[in-house]
């Protein structure tokens, strides 16, 4: 897949020299579709946040993020994009992007099959004859047997996984960019939903690491622009600038990386289910942060069309996604309230939770 920018991971991408101009009215289309799919999966994902700990199934359990794993990120999503880019400087990048290739073939199929499978339980008729299925590893026995995985589905889900199937090899074979925005889309869906901050200080330390991390590897080296060149896998939205000359055959993308989308994604589904906590039926600090990031993302195609250079949007995402709940906190007299705040979704207050599991989940948030 040909892109218009050699950027990914930090934002819309813009059109290459070598290129034709995009018209205004491409251009238009472009950015407006990436916005939206931005909006989409953080939307619903937030939704599905605030239900996804009651799950009975370990595979859709939240991944709940403590103020310790949010300093180490940065560090390691550095570590990452450095390896990667050693990687590609020495081996050969066909090889490479064949591996990689095959393994987001198989996470977007079950990511795919994941976001679809409530959606499509509308669609089926009354009489669909369902049956219940369960995959069930252990290890030692007796009373020391431990589950590894404990995951139920049904014949519903094994529609949906076939489903998504059909978009897994269409990808692998044509890498065609709607594809590559399915499976973008429920990657980003599935991190919103299952990852999340205990509380808004670690979401504050996450998003501002993640900022420094965003502004130097775009502006400080070409590490971040030599790996988007390379990287073939869907871990970014795209769109057409040349869709109404070309029609779905267009290759002058626009881009978006998911981690502009999951990472103020998972900080709007906490101040989501904040609002819930407040039990005042209003959920005013998410619809702050929704618009925040509409601000955000609406600002960094601003200025990148202005500069002609693509931007890392975490730059003008995470003060917007900060400062205006915070704004509104301080207006309403809930800034205590706010920081005070844990999420309730850490395993210790799941339902059916072990008691080795609480134990660990407490020494963890320490």
């Amino acid at each position: 897949m040909e892109e218009a920018a050699a950027h990914n991971g930090t934002g819309p991408g813009a059109p290459a020299p070598a290129r034709p101009p995009a018209t205004p009215e491409g251009m238009a289309l472009a950015y407006g579709s990436l916005v939206l799919m931005a909006l989409l999966p953080i939307f619903f994902g937030a939704l599905r946040s605030v239900s996804c700990a009651k799950s009975k199934n370990s595979s859709d359990m939240p991944e709940t993020i403590t103020s310790r794993d949010a300093a180490r990120f940065p560090i390691v999503a550095s570590c990452t994009l450095l390896g990667l880019y050693v990687f590609f400087k020495i081996f050969s990048q066909e090889y490479i992007n064949l591996l990689l290739s095959m393994y987001f073939f198989v996470l977007g199929i079950l990511a795919l099959s994941h976001t679809i499978s409530p959606m499509m339980n509308r669609f089926f008729p009354a009489n669909f004859p369902n049956k219940q299925y369960q995959l069930l590893f252990t290890q030692g026995s007796g009373d020391s047997k431990e589950e590894i995985v404990n995951y139920e589905f049904d014949t519903k889900d094994l529609v949906c996984l076939a489903l998504s199937s059909v978009v897994g090899v269409w990808y692998l074979l044509r890498k065609h960019w709607i594809a590559n925005n399915l499976f973008g889309l429920a990657f980003s869906l599935n991190g919103v939903e299952l990852l999340h901050l205990n509380n808004v200080s670690t979401g504050c330390i996450l998003l501002g690491g993640l900022f420094i991390y965003d502004v130097f590897w775009v502006f400080g080296t070409n590490v971040m622009v030599t790996v988007a060149k390379s990287f073939e896998a869907p871990i970014k939205l795209v769109f057409p600038q040349d869709l109404l000359e070309k029609g779905l055959d267009a290759d002058n993308f626009a881009m978006l990386g998911l981690g502009d989308i999951v990472i103020p994604g998972i900080f709007i589904a906490l101040l989501l289910r904040f609002d819930i906590s407040l039990k005042k039926n209003t959920h005013t600090y998410f619809y702050t942060s929704f618009v925040a990031y509409i601000f955000g993302l609406g600002l960094t195609i601003f200025i990148m069309h202005i500069f002609k250079h693509a931007q890392p949007a975490l730059l003008y995402l995470v003060p917007a996604c900060i400062g205006f709940p915070l704004l509104v906190a301080l207006a309403k007299g809930e800034v205590a309230e706010m920081f005070s705040y844990e999420d309730s979704s850490t395993p210790k207050d799941v339902p059916g939770a072990s008691k080795e599991e609480t134990t660990e989940a407490a020494k963890k948030e320490k």
